[in-house]
């Protein structure tokens, strides 16, 4: 039986191997240029320096794109609170230090292209982005408290491993509904990033499911019971987080089939034979919980298949 471990003694341990994955990384990650995605020529002074201010007809994009787009914008923008976190639950020197100032430094890419994308193509209200991006930054993000004594580290790598796999579906699916080849490149650029930080964060969890299987999973099970995107809380985050679901950007189905499966299996959770009584409680919780997730899709799926048909016929009938 092998005991619990401190946050410090995560971070000695698992130094090597954070140390492999951040070379690994940047050997890996390509140099990109915000400035490179922008179509510049279509930019324009707003009043206060002699031109037009915005209105909705300047928008090239449909609701559902602009959902998104802002969605995964504010997202982005909340990344000082992320640092934070992220900084408080690793280390400031060796490649903890390095990895999260890299990974910040990258992130901050994402709601800088992003930002000027929208802002150049007039594609949503600058003014209510800046609204929006003021009061989502104030509230900020933090992980929940957790009782373990090396849970929150255990926590926050299981959590972002998901997370920043989601994030990258989420902006993988909204380039394609933007309809634009300029935003889906872009978007796939971020993507790519996405994934890569992904990789890191699932092979240090894979890690640490070696050195301490039970109290791992126990982190993991928690993280994948109370799941929630870090925007949730940011302004419009029901509305636009119901219209992405029901638009395919970003559901339940690919939360289950393209997130917490991937990842499951690559840590072969439930082919494993190291947990002890504590981790096979805690796959047993999780076996239980994918189970009802996978009714929870069904159940989506039904509803939002009779709600496009119900706004389908409702279209004819206007159409008539």
């Amino acid at each position: 039986m092998t005991r619990d471990l401190t946050q410090l003694e995560l971070l000695t341990e698992l130094a090597p191997v954070a140390e492999e994955n951040v070379n690994r990384h940047l050997s890996m990650a390509k140099e990109w240029h915000p400035h490179d995605y922008i179509p510049w020529d279509e930019g324009r002074n707003f009043a206060a320096l002699g031109g037009e201010d915005w209105s909705p007809e300047q928008s090239r994009l449909t609701e559902v794109a602009k959902a998104a787009m802002i969605t995964n914008l504010l997202t982005e923008d909340n990344l000082p609170s992320y640092h934070r976190e992220l900084a408080e639950n690793f280390a400031q020197d060796g490649p903890w230090g390095t990895w999260v100032g890299r990974w910040t430094a990258e992130e901050n890419r994402h709601g800088i292209v992003m930002r000027d994308y929208l802002v150049v193509t007039r594609a949503v209200d600058p003014v209510q982005l800046e609204q929006f991006r003021m009061e989502h930054m104030t509230n900020g993000y933090s992980t929940p408290d957790v009782d373990d004594i090396g849970a929150s580290f255990l926590y926050s790598v299981a959590y972002v491993t998901f997370q920043e796999l989601a994030t990258r579906v989420s902006h993988r699916n909204t380039g394609k509904v933007c309809a634009d080849p300029i935003a889906d490149r872009m978007l796939q650029r971020i993507a790519a990033d996405e994934n890569l930080h992904m990789i890191f964060y699932r092979n240090l969890a894979a890690a640490s499911l070696d050195l301490v299987p039970d109290q791992t999973l126990e982190a993991m099970t928690l993280i994948i019971k109370n799941f929630q995107m870090p925007g949730a809380g940011m302004p419009n985050w029901r509305r636009n987080g119901v219209l992405m679901a029901k638009h395919g950007i970003y559901d339940l189905r690919q939360h289950l089939e393209e997130v917490l499966m991937p990842v499951l299996r690559k840590w072969n959770i439930f082919e494993r034979d190291d947990f002890g009584p504590r981790g096979e409680k805690a796959r047993e919780e999780l076996g239980e919980f994918l189970g009802k997730l996978e009714k929870d899709v069904l159940r989506f799926e039904e509803q939002r298949d009779r709600m496009l048909a119900r706004e389908a016929s409702k279209r004819e009938r206007v159409a008539v």
